[in-house]
């Protein structure tokens, strides 16, 4: 649903400094915005349970939830990653607005909860990896409720490697994150 019709953005920089007075996240397609849908309660309840656990390792400033925005290149020009881990320099360049530009150095991870359906899954792993890829992010997680498995995919010589499939009582790491006191059976636990 395109909110105005009327309404074309030319630019990043343009949609940057537009408010309609509401705290709605927008997808900019196209130049038009696209209202986010909201978060499905099982993606809330992994991604809260994700980040409190890696706000125990990185710090709570460094670990944003869902309202960070990440400009990309491609259509649409922003995503709105459930997780992402910052790196230290972020937190000051994020004062003003919670956006990470393209001039700005990559977050050290992202990570998407894969919402149900076919269409969802199609754009965490192709759309969302591509661009990701792009940002040079050194990580990428792919939380699948469905499957219950997490696949980590690590940047190597500019293309995203699947490095390891988390599920089971296996333990969550990567060499972003190191090794995190918790099991992907405990993850999807918090959905049952």
């Amino acid at each position: 649903m395109v909110l105005n019709q009327e309404r074309r953005f030319n630019s990043f920089d343009e949609y940057l400094i537009y408010d309609d007075g509401s705290d709605r996240l927008y997808e900019l397609f196209n130049g038009e915005l696209i209202p986010g849908p909201p978060e499905s309660g099982v993606n809330v309840e992994i991604a809260t349970f994700l980040l409190l656990h890696l706000s125990h390792r990185f710090g709570y400033r460094r670990v944003r939830g869902h309202g960070l925005e990440l400009e990309v290149r491609g259509e649409p020009r922003n995503r709105f990653p459930d997780l992402t881990v910052l790196r230290q320099e972020h937190i000051a360049l994020l004062k003003q607005r919670n956006t990470l530009r393209l001039s700005m150095p990559p977050p050290e991870l992202v990570i998407e909860v894969v919402s149900p359906g076919e269409v969802q899954r199609h754009r965490d792993d192709i759309a969302k990896r591509s661009q990701y890829q792009d940002l040079g992010i050194p990580e990428y997680w792919i939380v699948d409720p469905t499957d219950s498995v997490i696949l980590v995919l690590s940047l190597y010589q500019g293309l995203y490697q699947e490095t390891r499939s988390i599920s089971g009582e296996a333990y969550l790491e990567s060499e972003q994150v190191g090794r995190l006191q918790i099991t992907a059976a405990q993850v999807f636990a918090a959905i049952s």
